[in-house]
């Protein structure tokens, strides 16, 4: 089994000036001549780990962080002003140009995986190759599995209790209605209870076996609140796409390799979302983790992502997967 890479310090940072008022934290480690890579975080608004540098090889690989709109160390802080999946991607391009990059490589988890193959669709002469995890296409049966009864409740009836007891929907609302709006409400104790829970539940459920680490960084408040106000913003507003969009889409994309890793018990974005992506791409290969849940800090995850970023530096210098 491989191991993450040793921890790095990045060379550079900048906090790039965007559409008003946002302005994101961008920076660089690895190798400032290596293959660019574009780590897209989850969430929407879970902002990067330092952690998020250890699944590339720094001898290879120019490593790029940033955090998106509202999360993470860019600021204001969770703000919705001008937050959408568009600007995202407009934002993505920025960050391209401002770097002086021609094409690059994107590396996606969860919402990670939506954005990275949503830009790739806006942009594809601009994307190498894209290596995705825990595969999440922002529809609607996928968000009614997560935030519904009758699909991971099922799984974690427990969590689930707490989670539907924090916040309860007031008559034709359903979980993410309500809890939108108890966040945007007056009282600042709901909002803050509300925020812990709606993170809580997704931190409870990213893993096969308890991972604290995982846990620790989706409940720490800064980020609980950014998760919680930034993605109840997005799924009431169907992610800013059309229905069905990036499956329809992957025709623009179809000649672009990528790898897919998805872990059979990820309870948070089941694995037919990964198959019917990988159905539509007929330049990926799909890599299914028998061992594993959602998060990429599981090991037989980890272990799968070092090995797909390791391969697609093959691909890129030799012209061929090792599988």
């Amino acid at each position: 089994m491989l191991t993450i890479f040793p921890d790095i310090k990045p060379y550079q940072t900048h906090h790039l000036p965007v559409q008003a008022p946002h302005v994101l934290y961008v920076e660089e480690s690895g190798n400032p001549d290596g293959i660019p890579v574009l780590f897209v975080h989850g969430g929407p608004g879970a902002g990067c780990s330092p952690r998020a540098r250890c699944f590339f090889d720094p001898e290879r690989y120019r490593i790029i962080l940033f955090d998106q709109r509202g999360c993470g160390r860019s600021e204001p802080h969770a703000c919705l002003e001008n937050n959408t999946t568009p600007a995202l991607i407009a934002d993505m391009e920025q960050i391209r140009q401002y770097l002086n990059i021609d094409t690059w490589v994107l590396f996606g988890g969860s919402w990670g995986s939506t954005l990275s193959l949503a830009y790739a669709q806006a942009q594809p002469a601009r994307v190498k190759a894209l290596i995705l995890r825990g595969i999440f296409l922002c529809r609607p049966q996928e968000l009614e599995w997560f935030y519904s009864e009758g699909g991971a409740s099922k799984i974690f009836p427990d969590y689930w209790k707490d989670f539907a007891d924090c916040v309860l929907p007031r008559d034709e609302e359903n979980r993410i209605q309500a809890y939108h709006r108890v966040l945007h409400g007056q009282n600042e104790v709901a909002r803050m209870s509300a925020a812990k829970a709606w993170s809580i539940w997704e931190a409870r459920c990213s893993t096969l076996r308890p991972n604290h680490d995982v846990e620790d960084h989706l409940m720490d408040p800064h980020t609980a609140v950014s998760m919680s106000h930034i993605e109840t913003h997005y799924f009431i507003n169907e992610a800013f796409m059309e229905d069905n969009q990036l499956l329809d889409n992957m025709a623009v994309i179809e000649n672009i390799p990528g790898i897919i890793v998805h872990g059979r018990y990820d309870m948070i974005c089941p694995l037919e979302n990964a198959v019917e992506l990988h159905q539509r791409w007929p330049s990926s290969e799909l890599h299914i983790i028998r061992d594993a849940g959602h998060s990429a800090f599981e090991p037989s995850i980890s272990d799968a992502l070092v090995k797909a970023s390791n391969d697609i530096a093959d691909l890129l210098s030799n012209g061929e997967l090792s599988y």
